[in-house]
C-alpha cells in the first residue's frame, strides 16, 4: 500500500535507522582497514554475519543489534501508548533488557552492550537508584539511535520533540552537550520529515525555530550570524542549551558536501575525515555529510557508512534515518528489506507510527 508523502518519509527514517543497524552488525568496529577488507572484502553491500571472536559474534545477517532492539522497544511503546509514554517505555527496559544484562560489555540482547546502557544497568539493578538518576557522561550516540523515532513522531511539534528527546536523553546520558547534540539530530530530522532537505538552508530554518521559542537553544545574533542589535533585548526563552552551534552544523556540512573544491573521494573515507571513533562529535559529521552527499540514493549512503569501519553501525544508524526520511520508504532498494529480520512486524510498526503524525 502506498502510503501518503509524510508517512512515506517517516517509515523511510525508522526502516533507515534499522537498515543501518543491522548493516553494521558483522563490520562493526573494525579500525584497522586492512582487517575490514581482509574479512569482508572490498566493498560490504548487505548484511553480514560477524566472524568469530568480533562483538556480535553467534547473531546472523540481517539481526538487529541492541542499539536497534531499543529503538524497536520505544517504537513499540509509542505505537501501542499512542504517544511518548516515559514510564511504560523505562518499564518495557526495565522488565524486557535489563534482565538479559550483567553489567559487561560483551553480553546481552543483541550480542553487545554498550557505555551508557551498562551504567543504567548497573544504577537501576545493583544499586537500585530511580530512573531520574540513571544518566551517565558517556560521551556516545546511543539517545540518538533510539530517540530519533521521537524526533520522527513527533516532526511537526518541535518543542514537544525537543522536550521528549532530552527527558529521554537523561535516562542514560546526562552530559548536556550530547543532550544538546541529541535534541538537534532529533530537529533537523524532524524537518527532514515535514519534507525539508538536508541541504545549505536547512540550518537557517532551524534557527527560525531557536527565535519563536520552538527549539531551546542559546542564541543572541540576528540573521546570519550577524552582530546582535543594541536596542533587543535577549530573549527570555534562550538558555537551556549552551548554544545553538549544533544546529548550524548540519548546513555547513552540507555545503561542503556539495561544493565542487571539497570531495571526499571515496565517500567512505569520510569516517578518516571526523574520525572513527564512538563519541557523537565523530559521527554526526560523517552521518550529515553522507545523507547531504546522497540525499536521493538510499544504498550509496548506508553503504558508504558501513565500509569506512570504526563505529560503522551508529553511523549507518543516524544516515540512514536521515536518507530514509529524504527519499522515503518508498525509496529505499526492496532488497534491504528482504534481507533484514523481522522486515514485516518492523515495517507494520513504522507504518503505525507513521500514522499518528499530526
Amino acid at each position: 500500500m502506498t502510503l501518503p508523502p509524510t508517512q512515506d518519509r517517516a517509515a523511510g527514517a525508522i526502516l533507515g535507522a534499522f537498515i543501518g543497524d543491522a548493516l553494521g552488525l558483522g563490520p562493526h568496529w573494525y579500525y584497522d582497514l586492512d582487517d575490514l577488507r581482509r574479512d569482508y572484502g572490498d566493498w560490504i553491500t548487505g548484511y553480514t554475519t560477524p566472524k568469530p571472536g568480533r562483538y556480535h559474534e553467534g547473531m546472523a545477517a540481517g539481526q538487529l543489534s541492541q542499539a536497534g532492539l531499543i529503538l524497536k522497544m520505544l517504537l513499540q511503546s509509542i505505537v501501542e501508548c499512542g504517544e511518548y509514554d516515559e514510564a511504560d517505555f523505562c518499564r518495557r527496559m526495565d522488565e524486557e533488557l535489563f534482565p538479559g544484562l550483567d553489567g559487561t560489555p560483551m553480553f546481552g540482547p543483541g550480542g553487545y552492550t554498550s557505555q551508557s546502557i551498562r551504567e543504567a544497568w548497573r544504577r537501576r539493578v545493583k544499586q537500585g537508584l530511580s530512573w531520574s538518576q540513571s544518566g551517565s557522561h558517556a560521551d556516545t550516540t546511543e539517545a540518538i539511535e533510539r530517540s530519533l523515532v521521537l524526533a520522527v513522531r513527533y516532526a511537526f511539534i518541535p518543542h514537544r520533540l525537543a522536550d521528549v528527546i532530552a527527558r529521554n536523553t537523561r535516562l542514560t546520558q546526562s552530559d548536556e552537550l550530547i543532550v544538546s547534540l541529541t535534541v538537534a539530530y532529533g530537529a533537523v530530522l524532524g524537518l527532514l520529515v515535514q519534507g525539508e532537505k538536508l541541504d545549505a538552508h536547512l540550518s537557517g530554518k532551524l534557527m527560525h525555530l531557536v527565535k519563536s521559542g520552538d527549539l531551546p537553544f542559546h542564541a543572541v545574533t540576528t540573521g546570519k550570524l550577524d552582530v546582535p542589535r543594541r536596542d533587543v533585548a535577549e530573549p527570555s526563552h534562550a538558555g537551556r542549551f549552551a548554544s545553538p552551534d549544533a544546529l548550524l552544523t548540519p548546513s555547513y556540512i552540507a555545503r561542503a558536501a556539495a561544493d565542487p573544491d571539497i570531495r571526499i573521494e571515496p565517500a567512505w573515507k569520510v569516517s578518516l575525515v571526523y574520525g572513527m571513533p564512538c563519541a557523537a562529535y565523530h559521527v554526526l559529521p560523517a552521518a550529515y555529510y553522507l545523507a547531504a552527499r546522497f540525499r536521493d540514493d538510499f544504498e550509496s549512503a548506508v553503504l558508504h557508512a558501513i565500509n569506512g569501519g570504526g563505529q560503522n553501525e551508529a553511523r549507518a544508524m543516524l544516515t540512514g534515518a536521515l536518507v530514509g526520511a529524504q527519499c522515503g520508504l518508498s525509496g529505499i532498494p526492496s532488497r534491504f528489506l528482504v534481507g533484514l529480520e523481522d522486515a514485516d512486524e518492523l515495517q507494520r510498526l513504522a507504518r503505525s507510527l507513521a500514522a499518528q503524525l499530526v
